[in-house]
């Protein structure tokens, strides 16, 4: 059932210093108040660029700035690279497990995960809020999936399951095994999941050509980004 988008109630934030490019101002987006979100509404959101954290939907709406791309994959186009094909190697040793809620065991693992690779980011230090911004929503089915070596939890991927695919919220692991390169491994897992619910899309969040820590996206072909109010293919 579609929803008239443009009976939401949105607002602007303040300008802020950009998370991502240090030279830049940032502002947002945002659905307000986050009363009016449901899965319909947040599939329709997210078809026009939106991004959830927490309970809250937001997009970029900076005034000078566009570098902020939303990008989705679609599934069923989507051809493994060499490189991706050895990331997926890497973890043919490991046993996986899809789950709805959240386990105690995730704060120690993040934790871990933020201390070693994002000492410089917002982030840092790890707590429970920041962690509760991936793993919690009241109005939305959030997913797990769960990847262990022998009996040991290595990485989580946060998930959001929508009707036409899957949203890519975050993701953490050990960094004992950062050379299973397991923040892609978990991408590829997630596009394997939305071709076995007959899904459409993977939605990956932010494309950010200039910051090097969210530039990876674009190694996932082809891709669609969101751009001047439309999806735009690129391929190889």
């Amino acid at each position: 059932m579609e929803h008239d988008l443009e009976k939401l109630t949105l607002g602007v934030t303040k300008e802020s210093p950009c998370s991502y490019i240090n030279t830049e101002l940032e502002r947002l987006l945002v659905v307000h108040p986050k009363e009016q979100l449901s899965p319909p509404i947040y599939e329709q959101l997210m078809n026009q660029g939106f991004r959830r954290g927490g309970n809250d939907s937001y997009r970029p709406h900076c005034d000078l700035c566009q570098k902020c791309q939303s990008i989705r994959i679609e599934v069923n186009e989507f051809c493994l690279s060499k490189s991706q094909k050895r990331v997926m190697n890497k973890g043919k040793d490991l046993t996986f497990k899809w789950v709805d809620k959240p386990s105690s065991d995730y704060f120690g693992l993040y934790s871990q995960y933020i201390t070693k690779r994002h000492q410089t980011g917002s982030m840092y230090p790890p707590n429970q809020d920041s962690l509760d911004t991936f793993t919690k929503c009241d109005w939305l089915p959030i997913y797990f999936l769960e990847s262990y070596l022998d009996d040991e939890l290595i990485s989580v991927a946060v998930c959001d399951k929508l009707e036409n695919g899957l949203s890519a919220v975050y993701t953490f692991f050990s960094p004992e095994h950062e050379k299973r390169s397991l923040g892609r491994f978990n991408i590829l897992k997630q596009i394997d999941h939305c071709k076995n619910l007959g899904l459409k899309y993977l939605y990956l969040g932010f494309q950010i050509d200039e910051c090097e820590a969210m530039n990876y996206k674009q190694q996932y072909l082809p891709n669609e980004r969101y751009i001047d109010n439309q999806w735009i293919k690129y391929k190889k």
